[in-house]
C-alpha cells in the first residue's frame, strides 16, 4: 500500500477520496481513517494557499504506522504579497490563520514539519493499532 501523488487546487477533492481510500486500505476503522483524510486535505490546502499553489502526497505503511508526507517547493506569498513581484495577492478566503496545522495536530499521532526557502515538509503519523 503507497499513495505518491501531485496535487494542485483542482485535485483536493480527488486527493481526499485517494486518501479515504488508502487509510481504510491500511487497516484504519472508518473514523480514524476520517481523521487522515482530513489532516491531510489541511496539510493539502496549507500547501496550496501558502506554497507555489501545489504540492506532493507520499503515503505508506511502515511499522505498524500510517506515514503522510505532505511537500511543496517553496512559497509562492508571503502575508498576501507575492515575493517574486511584490505585487498584493487577494487571499482566496476570510478565515483566520492556524488552524490546520491545529487540525493536524490533533488528529494525528505525531506530526513533524520542516520549512525553508526550497520549500516545506510536514509528515503526520497514525498508529495503526492502538497498543495496549
Amino acid at each position: 500500500m503507497a499513495l505518491d501523488r501531485a496535487f494542485d487546487a483542482g485535485t483536493l477533492l480527488g486527493l481526499r477520496k485517494a486518501v479515504l481510500d488508502e487509510a481504510a486500505a491500511a487497516g484504519l476503522p472508518s473514523n480514524r481513517a476520517a481523521d487522515v483524510m482530513l489532516a491531510v486535505h489541511e496539510l493539502a490546502a496549507n500547501a496550496v494557499r501558502h506554497g507555489a499553489g501545489a504540492g506532493r502526497l507520499a503515503m505508506h505503511v511502515h511499522d505498524g504506522r500510517l506515514y503522510c508526507q505532505v511537500s511543496d517547493i517553496g512559497p509562492a506569498r508571503v502575508d498576501g504579497q507575492a515575493p517574486r513581484t511584490g505585487t498584493t495577492v487577494a487571499l482566496p478566503w476570510p478565515v483566520q490563520r492556524g488552524h490546520g496545522l491545529w487540525i493536524v495536530q490533533a488528529a494525528a499521532d505525531q506530526v513533524n514539519v520542516t520549512s525553508g526557502s526550497a520549500g516545506s515538509q510536514v509528515t503526520a503519523v497514525f498508529v495503526l493499532h492502538a497498543e495496549a
